[in-house]
């Protein structure tokens, strides 16, 4: 199905999971130091990579962060930390999904799948470079957004919350459809991410009322665009 890289110093932990994983078709690569995990993801390029953050040699933040310089292949990130501090970090910072320790081995084989399919998808689509909301133009290929042709400082997640509303622009997206297709789908009853992410924004925004990223409390966010004025004989 995918070839995975396993990056994880627990050697019992690399034994399970490619006994595992190839049971149910994978192909299964692993390395048990952050440096020897940068370079099997440079050279075999595997279809997704899962990230152990508590590394002998590297921090796996920091692997995480030099992996996403050369690739977008999801990563899954392996933590015995719980902490929504951790979590929000390594999210930021370009991981597609987080995975607390213990865990069972049909939760991994089922994230793995769900990051393939966005992958699936994604490949299929006709690419994107820039997406445009009002006042609001994004850089999909750069990530680097302006609004009112003023550049705004975004984290990678600030930024990819903007860009699944504006690829919506004027309709209502639910939050868990935000969660699921930002944070992934074991975050869709994570309500509090929005509710910081939506305050982060607006402030770098300067719309701390909230008229362009709006708030329907009982559904969700959408970006609000103003309509073009009518003309006054009702012409288009």
């Amino acid at each position: 199905m995918a070839t995975v890289l396993i990056i994880d110093d627990d050697i019992a932990l690399l034994a399970a999971c490619r006994v595992g994983l190839e049971a149910l078709g994978h192909q299964v690569r692993t390395a048990e130091t952050g440096g020897t995990g940068l370079a099997e993801a440079a050279i075999h390029a595997p279809d997704v990579i899962v990230l152990d953050l508590g590394l002998p040699d590297l921090d796996g933040l920091e692997v995480c962060t030099r992996i996403r310089t050369w690739t977008d292949r999801p990563i899954i990130i392996l933590s015995a930390d719980s902490s929504e501090d951790r979590k929000v970090d390594t999210l930021d910072n370009g991981a597609d999904d987080y995975m607390t320790k213990p865990f069972g081995m049909r939760e991994l084989d089922a994230r793995l799948r769900v990051a393939l399919r966005h992958c699936a998808t994604d490949a299929d689509a006709e690419p994107l470079v820039e997406l445009t909301a009002g006042p609001l133009t994004l850089d999909l290929v750069h990530y680097q957004a302006t609004y009112h042709d003023q550049p705004l400082d975004l984290t990678p997640k600030e930024f990819d919350v903007l860009a699944y509303l504006a690829r919506h622009v004027g309709k209502v997206c639910t939050r868990r459809m935000i969660l699921e297709n930002v944070w992934g789908p074991a975050y869709a009853g994570e309500q509090h991410y929005l509710k910081v992410y939506a305050y982060r924004i607006r402030k770098k925004l300067h719309d701390e009322a909230g008229q362009f990223l709006q708030n329907d409390p009982s559904v969700g966010y959408r970006l609000a665009v103003p309509s073009r004025p009518q003309p006054a004989d009702g012409t288009c």
